[in-house]
């Protein structure tokens, strides 16, 4: 009889111990996923993608109130701007989060780095508005070709998908030779508008109609839309919007966002998921930035360039600059993030040493810890050191 109770003891403890062990050692609780649309919760690589609310609330939230600057800036006056591709591509810049100044030029940026997220920063709120209407344009479009139609109010032509294969040289001659049309236009816009008010951002009456005169601008203009600025007339030098689209890196590749397919594809599906975030915002101002980095940080996420254009010239006239760096500084990045900069060759009146030969504007790249690093030792004293101290050789 003791024999069977101590078997039946011995079995009682096996069939018990497996329990005794979940006690001691419960599962991993789940991420917490809960949000709101100002604070949406860690994106993971598969459902990276934002609500139109949580869009609309983030926007609303990182914008700062409306700024002024004395320029249109519908397109870019930077020739030089792809110059910087090839050392991107060499430095393995890619992923992470994108910030950048003005209008598209940044879709070229954004389309070989393919970021996570992208934040398109300016002081004007008339970028926020224009950017409003570049998403309504990816949204509505299925390819290249079709984009630049809507944009610029030609008909599309009948053979849409063979001209994903076409290279952008066919694709401008298309939009070249073929007439506007007016009804089209208003046909196109009546609906980019629809959609633009879909999206959940407060837009007035009278931004409606800066809108309407932005895309008429383009409309009226063509690829020979070049940019102005308030007061003076436009340079000789500066590029239209055709000479941007059919610009070349350093290495001779066709860059533009609109060069490839597969690029324009990129920023369709970002616009698509919502994680291109328009921003009002002065980049010395005290919100903006400092709320991305704050963001940023919540998502886990580093920067992996931030395009300032030459932004820094005006700010390195009086006190912002220092305001600027400290902004800089609270941004996270990797060893590798970089500061994508422009200078013009005519502002101290000589060439830097990474000036191309035929380009009024030269691009510059600089990684954000040298940056940083030289700012906290004083050695940014001036625009000249901030144009010349670690800049990266793009040949």
């Amino acid at each position: 009889m003791p024999r069977k109770l101590f078997l039946l003891l011995l079995i009682f403890c096996a069939l018990i111990q497996p329990a005794r062990v979940q006690e001691k050692t419960p599962p991993p609780k789940p991420p917490d996923k809960s949000s709101s649309p100002g604070n949406p919760a860690p994106l993971e690589p598969a459902d990276r993608s934002l609500s139109r609310e949580q869009f609309a609330a983030l926007s609303q939230k990182l914008s700062e109130s409306n700024g002024y600057f004395d320029t249109d800036n519908l397109i870019s006056n930077e020739t030089s701007y792809l110059h910087v591709m090839g050392k991107m591509r060499q430095m393995k810049i890619n992923g992470g989060a994108f910030i950048g100044v003005g209008p598209d030029q940044s879709f070229s940026y954004i389309a070989q780095i393919r970021p996570n997220i992208a934040f398109m920063v300016d002081i004007r709120r008339d970028n926020l508005l224009q950017h409003l209407l570049f998403k309504a344009l990816f949204e509505s479009a299925r390819n290249r070709i079709e984009y630049l139609c809507l944009f610029l109010g030609k008909p599309v032509p009948a053979d849409l998908n063979t001209w994903n294969a076409r290279n952008i040289k066919d694709i401008v001659e298309y939009i070249d030779k073929t007439p506007k049309d007016t009804k089209l236009f208003d046909a196109a816009h009546a609906a980019l508008s629809a959609k633009i008010k879909s999206y959940g951002i407060k837009i007035s009456e009278a931004e409606f109609a800066t809108i309407k005169r932005m895309h008429t601008e383009f409309f009226t203009s063509g690829l020979d839309l070049k940019f102005t600025t308030h007061g003076r007339g436009s340079r000789y030098y500066y590029p239209n919007y055709r000479d941007l689209t059919l610009e070349k890196d350093l290495t001779g590749k066709q860059c533009n966002y609109l060069a490839s397919e597969d690029d324009f594809q990129v920023m369709k599906s970002l616009q698509g998921r919502n994680l291109v975030i328009p921003v009002t915002g002065d980049l010395a101002g005290s919100h903006a930035l400092k709320q991305i980095a704050a963001y940023l940080n919540e998502q886990r996420e580093t920067v992996s360039a931030f395009y300032t254009s030459n932004v820094e010239f005006y700010l390195s006239r009086g006190d912002e600059f220092d305001k600027f760096a400290a902004n800089v500084k609270l941004l996270p990045r990797a060893a590798n993030s970089v500061i994508i900069r422009s200078y013009f060759n005519g502002t101290f009146g000589y060439a830097h040493p990474q000036s191309v030969s035929g380009y009024y504007s030269t691009q510059l790249l600089q990684t954000m810890d040298s940056f940083v690093k030289e700012y906290s030792a004083g050695g940014l004293q001036s625009y000249t050191d901030v144009i010349s101290k670690h800049s990266l050789d793009l040949r």
